[in-house]
């Protein structure tokens, strides 16, 4: 089945773990194995056929548009929340004019990965499933990668479908990795303004059996952290 041709890319938070790194820059530029944070996940998309990629702005807003005006094998557009940061839900919503109806892929910018098999974004296209699934997120398994936090994360059903699970008591078998096809309809019942989190619409989703996940192959580095980049930079290495 054919995949999403556009993307969010999450680019708008304020990096306060990365500091010192992002004092003077977006996380979006921290650069990594000689490429900024952001390069890398616009390489991954244009490759998995994505043409259109749509990222939000805010801190450092000036800095992150310079730098992608460079960009010749993905059209880029900006979604600006310089005047408020959104969060993640609200974010999504202000940028749905540019996004349009279509299911879309998300993007987390501080998600890296080292392909063991297939590669990841077309394992996540070829599980996609708009007759049975709302939002499919990318898992990988726990201990299959470096800059897991905590217990938090998901189980998974032999048809797929997610509960997530935020015990401090009970470890996960599966970590979200940032990245997922999704339909933007999701969002229709959210405010339509102001900022919000996507974690209530994963709730409601599992109620509803429309959560679904599918299991990279790959070798999954989340960039949180100076220490997690020099980690991954050792990785890429």
């Amino acid at each position: 089945m054919t995949g999403p041709t556009t993307a969010m890319v999450l680019a708008a938070g304020l990096g306060t773990r990365m500091r010192p790194l992002t004092d003077h820059m977006p996380k979006a530029l921290v650069p990594v194995g000689g490429r900024a944070l952001i390069d890398h996940v616009l390489d991954r998309l244009a490759a998995a056929g994505i043409r259109r990629a749509v990222v939000n702005v805010h801190h450092y807003a000036e800095q992150i548009t310079a730098h992608l005006e460079w960009r010749r094998d993905i059209e880029v557009l900006i979604s600006d929340e310089r005047d408020q940061l959104l969060d993640s839900g609200g974010g999504i919503q202000h940028a749905r004019p540019l996004l349009g109806e279509a299911p879309i892929m998300l993007a987390n910018i501080d998600s890296l990965w080292i392909e063991q098999g297939k590669p990841a974004l077309e394992a996540l296209k070829a599980a996609w499933d708009p007759a049975r699934m709302d939002l499919l997120l990318m898992l990988v398994k726990r201990g299959n990668g470096i800059g897991f936090e905590g217990p938090q994360g998901f189980f998974m059903d032999a048809e797929g479908r997610l509960t997530h699970s935020v015990a401090q008591d009970v470890v996960t078998p599966f970590a979200n990795v940032g990245f997922g096809i999704m339909k933007p309809q999701v969002l229709d019942g959210e405010p339509s303004t102001g900022p919000f989190k996507i974690q209530p619409v994963w709730r409601r989703l599992q109620a509803e059996g429309r959560l679904h996940g599918a299991v990279m192959d790959a070798f999954w580095m989340h960039v949180g952290d100076p220490a997690a980049r020099d980690a991954a930079e050792a990785r890429l290495k």
